[in-house]
């Protein structure tokens, strides 16, 4: 009797124990709440009011071509919904570039060019959009890690997003969510 109580006592004080233990986030996502509690600051963008074309794993922009795979729903759905553009991240990488920059001859330089966003330009990108769930406020919030890649360059380039939809509610299915969604934030890791 005196030994079942003791295991009973282990298992229950286990369980316990366990429980109490809160879930580790792996370093990306710790990035990513770290970035969010430091840099949020809430905007919104205009979603894209050209053309959209999709095509087997890529949709154009008017012009400009990104690439995704064909089964990730997420990037195709929110791709697909002008939420997250070229356009968009070429002049947002041009607005970086200007609030950033000190050296007064490359923006000297960058004022001469025909083309300013030309230096800017993003085309020919592969997207992944992941969400992080552990980061959604609410149902009315949604939060996403965006990796871009260029082939022309030799790193990705990962940004954080914030989709708010407020007429959201918890059963909304995330396509029904995407519909009256605004990009409320976009910022680059």
């Amino acid at each position: 009797m005196k030994r079942q109580c003791c295991v009973l006592f282990f298992l229950m004080f286990s369980v316990m124990s366990f429980a109490q233990k809160k879930e580790t986030l792996s370093p990306k996502d710790q990035h990513a709440v770290e970035h969010f509690k430091i840099e949020y600051k809430k905007k919104n963008h205009k979603r894209f009011e050209g053309k959209i074309t999709t095509k087997d794993n890529q949709i154009i922009f008017d012009d400009k071509i990104t690439f995704f795979e064909k089964s990730d729903a997420t990037t195709s759905s929110i791709l697909q919904q002008g939420l997250i553009y070229p356009q968009l991240l070429t002049e947002y990488q041009m607005d970086k570039f200007l609030d950033e920059t000190t050296d007064k001859t490359q923006l000297r330089f960058l004022k001469l060019q025909k083309d300013p966003k030309a230096s800017f330009d993003v085309n020919n990108i592969s997207v992944k959009i992941s969400e992080l769930p552990l980061l959604n406020i609410n149902d009315k919030v949604k939060r996403f890690r965006v990796t871009t890649k260029n082939k022309n360059l030799p790193n990705s380039i990962i940004y954080f997003i914030e989709l708010t939809n407020s007429k959201a509610s918890k059963n909304m299915s995330f396509e029904e969510f995407l519909k009256d969604a605004k990009l409320t934030y976009l910022d680059q890791e």
